[in-house]
């Protein structure tokens, strides 16, 4: 389904990456999530906690890069996201988009008058 991967950290836990379809109205473009957890049972139990029911981790394809690794482990919630640049790209920019809280992916937009 999703291309991913995971680390593991030098004291046992794992740290998780997803790319994932982006949950939204319109079904554009894909995210980035990164999960930082005991194991990959709990990374994976997590984001289906949350809603995202959906979600497999099969093989370590697209694993969690160095500069991943930190933003996750320094967040407090250990559960960020961002956009996934276009792969059609043949000569990709480089990603300035800021890692985001799981809480801003899965908000629900509110009904406008």
């Amino acid at each position: 389904m999703a291309a991913g991967g995971f680390c593991r950290l030098p004291n046992g836990r794992v740290v998780v990456a997803l790319n994932l379809p982006r949950p939204a109205a319109d079904g554009t473009g894909c995210v980035r999530v990164l999960v930082h957890a005991q194991n990959r049972a709990r990374a994976l139990t997590r984001l289906r906690n949350l809603g995202l029911r959906a979600v497999y981790l099969r093989g370590n394809a697209a694993p969690p890069t160095p500069d991943e690794i930190t933003a996750v482990l320094h967040h407090p919630d250990g559960l960020i996201w961002r956009t996934e640049p276009d792969s059609g790209v043949l000569a990709p920019e480089p990603v300035t988009e800021l890692w985001r809280p799981i809480r801003s992916l899965l908000r629900r937009p509110t009904a406008q008058a």
